[in-house]
């Protein structure tokens, strides 16, 4: 399984708005500035993790983004699904045709694998990933770099932006 930029920065995006989500709603340009994803991407993944709701928006002064559900209550595999990533490592992507139309040898082999990596990233929720200890330390560092990113360049207002919301 290759998992793809687009299902990597949804799960580093929803893990950094759940550290950040008891402080209230958090904005895209700020996950953006700590975790180094565009703003335009964080907008199209966004849009497709509140379809799901998985996050919901919070409009005006102080507005942002926060999580759907409870942390305990949203898995990885749920994120990454929500952003039409697909877990699966067969070949034929599940196909049944992977050898001239038909099965191969190994195609079962690869099914079983694909189908326990599901329920490993379904039994793993954001809770259960941002209480880590290492991963606390990691957001603590990202936070530090950002505020003195933002002291030296304050970020200028565009008008019709969705960087908010």
């Amino acid at each position: 399984m290759k998992l793809s930029t687009k299902g990597r920065y949804a799960v580093t995006a929803m893990m950094d708005l759940a550290i950040h989500d008891h402080q209230g709603p958090v904005t895209l340009a700020d996950i953006s500035q700590c975790q180094g994803i565009s703003l335009s991407y964080l907008e199209q993944l966004f849009a497709k993790l509140r379809k799901e709701g998985l996050v919901e928006g919070v409009r005006g002064p102080g507005g942002g983004y926060r999580l759907g559900r409870p942390a305990s209550q949203i898995s990885i595999a749920e994120i990454i699904n929500a952003v039409d990533e697909n877990i699966d490592v067969t070949r034929c992507l599940g196909n049944k045709d992977c050898h001239g139309g038909e099965k191969c040898l190994t195609h079962q082999l690869w099914e079983d694998l694909s189908q326990r990596l599901y329920e490993f990233l379904d039994n793993l929720t954001l809770a259960n990933f941002i209480n880590r200890p290492e991963i606390r330390e990691v957001s603590r560092r990202q936070d530090t770099i950002a505020s003195r990113i933002a002291t030296m360049f304050p970020p200028r207002p565009v008008i019709g932006s969705t960087a908010n919301l």
